[in-house]
């Protein structure tokens, strides 16, 4: 890494250490109506190409009546954020939302995107019903925004059999009829470029980071997710919860919306793979996942410049006419069940129930842009939305003032900016959201009003406006109508100063900030793994190490045991046993066994089994190979069985202490009660808690107790030394190291084998 490079981490580090914590939902690509095709930047880069593979591509594509291909294209969401990037080209791969047989029309189509800067993933409408609508809307989504598994779809095996197709759908190909996943990776390998940096977007293709890798270990991969992301509990429940984070893991740079989705995705990787969780991610066999959170935004200039337009002037005089003399409250959200609406409803009318002095004098304009139609829950949302909405106005109305002015429709852009700037309680009460970036469209548009926000706390954007917003628990009827009032009572003075703080996080936390931020930090990523593989070992080099075999007389080859020559008794996709069942969790595979037979048949290899396990283990393991055993990390040593050298274990450390093991066991003893699934490791020489099968935090926080109980207890005199594992805590005498131990090994092959050779002469 050159000096440049080392001076822009340092600031990306110091950049870094900002606030950093909010992110929106961005299911859908855009709540306004098509516009025009913008075609992206062409400027000349300097810094390579970033390659964007998203779910849907940011554009809709459809014919004219002379039945030539058109697009239009979204102008904000991701389209905004990445149009302000610097030195970077920006490629675009993604579903275009329509599936178009082969031919010359899908070859027109396919040339008319590649010309744009798109690049289709084409998916045939079976797949994407299972893939899109099957895993990713009802099983993701739902799980990922606190809505567990349905139990009606458990009553009869077909629901299970269907999960499982919808699974195999999401999943990369294992056989030729491919999977979406795989479908995504294959148009990104077959254009990527050495240098290329490829950004993957949301829960549709969390899989994709390891396909990726898998066939290309350098590439430079980021994920984000554009959702919130469940605490460990509620994720646990997902049937194939290994495989997607096994897969998301493989990307170097994990973003979420804020630290709390963070903290919950490495929990989760703590707690259901047993990985190590860090400050500065998940670390797994020496690679470290970068995770963090990075704030979007949105593009405030546009909003600003758009209330200058005459057509959201003469809006805005058309509204201000309208609803003169009265209060306007404003709703804006997907007919979703997460978005609160009934709750938001609910609080309307306890307020107008309660305050009958502001009946005539304020008014509630919700706008329910409609989704998902053909869905039965949300059809059984939107009549339930009627009939509340028809019940308030029924019980509050009159013939000159109806309370609640309820429209199905999404309004245009213009439209929609002016409705900002007329309001004055803007009224948020997801039960659930990433982010939420209406309440930071609000806030562009009120610099004159300096209108109230009214934010629920489950919002994305509650750690970001929090400071400047009414925060509300949904949930609380009582809460939010009181809300309301403070809202509508609020002074000026008070009022300004709120808009104040939220107008400068909106302002300077845009949609080009965080593309920029998330681009600079998995480039800088980067080059931390290539710093960190500068300190590893190096691998194994197979083919110097079969030459120097070959060319060797005498050879002495030591295998560890644990993580070496066995493997796992369990597989992620077998039933979970009772852990006194799998204590040992190992097993030497047969293969194994076979190889080492071959290896101890040639008379010039000697073989010797290193490991930490007593001497029973070991012996029942490998007893009837004629192998070396060195027991207890070398403590004790056993020559081949059936050699003319003594079959007994000999001690390579003289006179150690012992005396210090009773009372340490007591107190290992007192914390496998206290710590429920861990267990006490008894050998000749030394004692082993292990927490392996407890929780993770809670052994952790074990652990740290019995090291304060160890030092100022039964070892605080006693010649003994503490070494922490991964999940265990080691007492063993002072001075046994396997350094130490080896040399002793090498001495004792040495003389009782040049003995013998003596007395074979």
């Amino acid at each position: 890494m050159n000096h440049a490079q080392s001076d822009r981490l340092l600031r990306e580090r110091i950049r870094k250490s900002r606030s950093a914590q909010a992110l929106d939902h961005l299911e859908e690509w855009d709540m306004w109506e098509g516009q025009d095709l913008v075609p992206l930047d062409r400027v000349e880069p300097s810094g390579g190409r970033l390659i964007v593979v998203a779910n849907r591509l940011p554009v809709t594509c459809s014919k004219d009546a002379a039945g030539k291909w058109k697009l239009q294209i979204s102008a904000g969401g991701l389209v905004s954020a990445l149009m302000g990037v610097n030195n970077y080209s920006t490629l675009w791969i993604g579903w275009p939302g329509i599936y178009v047989k082969p031919g010359r029309d899908r070859d027109a189509l396919a040339a008319m995107l590649k010309r744009e800067g798109y690049l289709p993933v084409w998916l045939e409408s079976g797949l994407l019903d299972l893939y899109y609508n099957g895993f990713c809307n009802s099983v993701l989504w739902q799980l990922f925004h606190y809505v567990p598994l349905q139990l009606d779809g458990w009553q009869r095996l077909g629901e299970h059999q269907t999960l499982q197709m919808q699974w195999g759908a999401y999943q990369q190909a294992n056989d030729r009829c491919g999977k979406a996943n795989d479908r995504f990776g294959e148009v990104v390998l077959h254009c990527y470029q050495p240098g290329d940096m490829v950004w993957v977007q949301d829960y549709h293709l969390m899989l994709l980071p390891s396909i990726l890798k898998n066939a290309v270990p350098r590439i430079k991969v980021g994920w984000f997710l554009h959702t919130p992301f469940p605490s460990s509990e509620i994720y646990r429940t997902l049937p194939v919860r290994e495989e997607v984070l096994r897969a998301t893991l493989r990307a170097d740079l994990i973003g979420f919306h804020t630290y709390d989705y963070a903290r919950h995705f490495i929990s989760s990787c703590t707690r259901i793979l047993g990985l190590e969780g860090t400050p500065e991610g998940v670390e797994d066999n020496g690679s470290v996942a970068r995770v963090a959170a990075f704030p979007i935004g949105i593009d405030p200039e546009r909003f600003a410049q758009a209330l200058e337009t005459q057509e959201v002037q003469m809006n805005i005089a058309k509204l201000l006419n309208r609803y003169a003399g009265r209060k306007v409250m404003l709703g804006v959200d997907r007919l979703d069940m997460i978005k609160g609406i009934p709750q938001k409803l609910l609080a309307f009318e306890k307020f107008l129930h309660e305050h009958p002095e502001w009946r005539d004098k304020v008014l509630l304009v919700q706008i329910a842009v409609p989704s998902r139609t053909d869905v039965p829950e949300y059809q059984k949302l939107r009549s339930m939305v009627h009939e509340i909405v028809g019940r308030i106005n029924g019980a509050f109305g009159t013939l000159t003032y109806v309370p609640i002015h309820h429209l199905d429709r999404q309004l245009s852009f213009h439209e929609l900016c002016a409705l900002y700037a007329v309001t004055d309680v803007a009224l948020i009460t997801s039960l659930r959201d990433g982010m939420n970036l209406v309440s930071y469209e609000y806030v562009a548009c009120q610099a004159d009003n300096a209108g109230v926000l009214v934010l629920s706390e489950f919002a994305g954007a509650a750690q970001s406006l929090g400071a400047g917003s009414i925060l509300v628990n949904p949930w609380n009827i009582n809460d939010v109508a009181a809300a309301i009032e403070d809202a509508l009572t609020m002074s000026e003075e008070e009022r300004r100063e709120r808009h104040r703080q939220n107008f400068m996080h909106v302002a300077t936390h845009t949609a080009q900030t965080w593309a920029d931020t998330f681009i600079s930090e998995l480039n800088d990523t980067h080059i931390e793994a290539d710093l960190r593989l500068r300190h590893t070992p190096p691998e194994l080099e197979v083919a110097e190490v079969v030459r120097g075999y070959g060319s060797s007389s005498r050879r002495l080859i030591v295998l560890g045991y644990n993580a070496t020559l066995t493997t796992a008794v369990e597989a992620p996709r077998q039933p979970k046993r009772h852990f006194d069942q799998i204590k040992a969790l190992t097993r030497v595979n047969p293969r194994i066994l076979r190889c080492l037979e071959e290896l101890c048949a040639d008379p010039a290899n000697e073989v010797l089994i290193f490991s930490g396990s007593e001497m029973a283990k070991l012996e029942e393991t490998f007893g009837e190979l004629p192998v070396w055993l060195a027991a207890e990390n070398g403590v004790y040593v056993r020559p081949p069985i059936g050699s003319d050298l003594p079959q007994e274990w000999k001690c390579l450390f003289d006179t150690l202490p012992k005396e210090w093991m009773d009372s340490v066991q007591l107190v290992l003893d007192y914390f496998c009660e206290r710590t429920p699934r861990s267990f006490v490791e008894v050998r000749d020489t030394s004692l082993v808690w292990n927490y392996k099968h407890a929780d993770v935090e809670f052994g952790r926080l074990q652990a740290r107790d019995l090291l304060q109980h160890l030092w100022t207890g039964p070892i605080s005199n006693a010649p003994v030394e503490i070494i922490q594992g991964g999940r265990s805590v080691e007492v063993r005498p002072v001075g046994v190291t396997k350094g130490l131990a080896m040399q002793r090994i090498l001495g004792y092959m040495a003389h009782i084998m040049g003995r013998q050779c003596l007395s074979e002469r």
